[in-house]
């Protein structure tokens, strides 16, 4: 008699190339990125059902306008800029998780991407960025995923190379 292994039932845990891909996907649906409503003042956004139980947004970008330093926490994720062009100023090094409130950052570890419509990227946990529409013209429009749903956003001040925990936000807080 031969026996055979249980199948997981389980649906798959999206990974960072699972969340890129479906951000390349949806930056793909012409109609959905046509639908965003676009505001000169702020950002805009639409939530979106992501893969695996995922977490996704579709976000408008007017002129000028960023996110300020923050991290996802525990979440992996991907982003894609669909139109327009963004801007990611990142840290190329691992901050540990918690128990901190200021840090003076090493020379040579920022990182800077330009995003034009198209490219995008994934990151893992604790991955501290602040994304950018630099244009003073032309609006951004980007899709973003989170796996697992963001548990909470870190956001930061940084000067120079001093970077402080300045408040945790919480789902809630978004609501």
């Amino acid at each position: 008699m031969s026996v055979s292994p249980a199948v997981d039932t389980l649906p798959q845990t999206p990974t960072q190339a699972d969340l890129l891909d479906f951000v390349r996907r949806t930056a793909a649906d012409t109609e959905l990125i046509a639908s965003l409503p676009l505001d000169h003042e702020g950002r805009t956004w639409v939530r979106l059902e992501g893969p695996g139980g995922s977490e996704a947004w579709l976000i408008g970008w007017p002129p000028g306008t960023g996110t300020g330093w923050h991290d996802h926490a525990e979440s992996v994720g991907a982003f894609l800029t669909a139109s327009g062009e963004l801007k990611e100023n990142s840290l190329g090094a691992r901050l540990p998780a918690d128990g901190w409130k200021t840090l003076e950052l090493s020379e040579g570890i920022d990182r800077e991407r330009n995003l034009p419509a198209g490219k995008g990227r994934s990151f893992g946990r604790h991955h501290v960025h602040e994304v950018l529409n630099e244009s003073t013209e032309e609006h951004a429009i980007s899709i973003h995923a989170y796996y697992p749903p963001l548990p909470q956003i870190r956001r930061y001040s940084r000067t120079g190379p001093v970077l402080r925990l300045e408040h945790v936000e919480r789902p809630e807080d978004w609501q």
